[in-house]
Order: C-alpha cells, then sequence, then structure tokens
C-alpha cells in the first residue's frame, strides 16, 4: 500500500513540476487512493444525485462513493474496480451499511464496459485514463448524464462547472493537498 501511495506521490508531483506528460499513452497501474467522504459528498451535491439515477463509480476502489450516493440518495450504483480484494471489500462494506439491494460491485475493465444505463458517472483516475474514455462517454452518455471528476480533469473538455474545495486534506509527512471536482453536463455543450 505505501509503494502505490509512494507511487502516486511520485507521479502527482511529477506531473505539477511538467516533467511528464499527463496526456502520455502510457498506461500504468492506477492506485488506489481513498476519497475522503468530504469530497464524496461534494462530487454527488455537483452532479445533483437524485434518487432515480444510477451512479457508476469507474476505479471505484472500496466501493465508498456508490455506496454514499444509496446511502444518502436512495441512488442505484455500480462500482466497477479489477482489484478483487477492494470488490470483496466494497460487498461487505455495502453489506453492513445497510444498500447491497442498491449496488453492485463488477470485476470488469472500465475501459471497456457499457455505460449506457449510467445518469452519473465518477472518477477519481489518472489523466490518461481518463482522456481514454472519452470514446465510451460520448458513445454511450444520454443527454442529461453527468460525469464528475476528483483532481484530475478531461483533456480538451471543457467542464461545466468546477470547484477547489476551501480546506486541505493533512496528509502524512506535513503535506496537505486541496481537492478540486470537476463536473461535466452530457449534451450541454
Amino acid at each position: 500500500m505505501k509503494e502505490k501511495i509512494s507511487s502516486l506521490i511520485i507521479s502527482v508531483c511529477l506531473l505539477a513540476f511538467g516533467l511528464i506528460d499527463a496526456t502520455a499513452e502510457f498506461q500504468e497501474e492506477i492506485p488506489f487512493v481513498p476519497t475522503p467522504v468530504e469530497v464524496i459528498d461534494k462530487m454527488l451535491e455537483m452532479a445533483q444525485v437524485r434518487r432515480n439515477d444510477v451512479v457508476y463509480d469507474l476505479g471505484s476502489g472500496d466501493g465508498r462513493v456508490v455506496i454514499r450516493a444509496a446511502k444518502k440518495y436512495g441512488a442505484r450504483g455500480v462500482g466497477i474496480e479489477m482489484d478483487q480484494t477492494l470488490l470483496e471489500k466494497a460487498r461487505k462494506s455495502a453489506q453492513a451499511e445497510g444498500v447491497s439491494h442498491l449496488v453492485e460491485f463488477r470485476a470488469e475493465d472500465a475501459l471497456k464496459i457499457d455505460l449506457s444505463p449510467a445518469t452519473v458517472v465518477t472518477l477519481y483516475m489518472l489523466p490518461w485514463f481518463n482522456e481514454a474514455m472519452k470514446p465510451n462517454f460520448r458513445r454511450y452518455l444520454k443527454p442529461g448524464s453527468r460525469i464528475v471528476a476528483h483532481d484530475f480533469g478531461i483533456e480538451g473538455w471543457t467542464p461545466h462547472k468546477s470547484e477547489k474545495l476551501p480546506e486541505p486534506e493533512k496528509k502524512a509527512g506535513g503535506y496537505v493537498h486541496y481537492h478540486s471536482i470537476y463536473l461535466w453536463n452530457v449534451g450541454e455543450n
């Protein structure tokens, strides 16, 4: 776990200092970095999640985004994750939170899934992944669907709304991180 976090910190630093290209064609492993609940709440609020929504979280990790959407709004959710350990943790958390009837977690490659049931797509992925998803967003998402991304935007797409959270997250070693959230409304370009 420490290696994954260190890898992400190094990647973010290299991106920040312009030493690597955020749109590079390589596809490195995307580490699991848990999204704080305050950030999840802001993402769901910006996407205006409602009971009739279907929230797809790409790279869902431990399932916290779709579980929160189900618990707070009664929305249905689908978590897409390739790590079996995280999938099991997500399923157990959904059961413990009483929302397993509203959410499901799938072991699939997010780059290859049919997103057409989604009305909201959430992302906390690296820039190359967000870029690679653009054709699928165009192909599957219907007008009125929303895409909300944490920290990394979608290259070449201007968000309809973006917000930097006012309070930083304090990290180990004295680091602070200000979270940014980006929202796109499909069909409102």
